[in-house]
């Protein structure tokens, strides 16, 4: 319940970030989430350091409208930037909905064990979910497609971890008889 209370998303992070041995550590518990069939229809890219401008080229390149610099700083904002693909299993029982449901609670999975450790992250989608350039460059292939990125890395200030409230659900709880 502290995890879940305390996490925020962080926008600016600075190193350290958890190199591959320990985000590969935290895959594997963040893999435990729940999902129909043990599929794993995700796959994570991880991007660090001048890596990071190549995307910025993709993503620039399918963005005429926006100057190529901004890209680069809205891509430097992290030492880790990891990209998650949804790689559905295509004709299987499991329907598609329900891969990307297990897609996502690993995914919410792996944010949480990343704060419970000491890392700020920040869910990002956007521009990175719909670029075909970086779709092509990150080698997807059929069916995959890009669900987001999640910044990875230290917080720049380190502010004591306040709970929040727990949410008002009364409607959106009920109870069938």
């Amino acid at each position: 319940m502290t995890a879940v209370l305390t996490r925020r998303s962080t926008s600016v992070l600075r190193e350290p970030a958890p190199n591959d041995e320990e985000f590969r550590y935290l895959l594997q518990g963040a893999a435990t989430a729940p999902d129909h069939g043990r599929l794993r229809p995700w796959r994570w890219i991880l991007v660090r350091g001048e890596q990071q401008e190549v995307l910025a080229d993709c993503l620039a390149a399918d963005s005429p409208d926006t100057a190529p610099d901004q890209i680069r700083r809205s891509l430097r904002r992290a030492p880790l930037k990891a990209v998650l693909v949804f790689c559905p299993h295509t004709g299987h029982k499991v329907p598609e909905w329900e891969q990307l449901a297990a897609a996502s609670a690993m995914a919410q999975s792996l944010i949480l064990l990343l704060h419970a450790r000491g890392y700020g992250s920040k869910w990002r989608t956007g521009r990175l979910c719909t670029s075909g350039t970086l779709a092509e460059r990150l080698g997807l292939n059929g069916p995959e497609r890009l669900l987001g990125a999640l910044d990875v890395g230290t917080a720049d200030s380190v502010q004591p971890a306040q709970r929040r409230a727990l949410a008002d659900v009364r409607g959106h709880l009920s109870v069938f008889d």
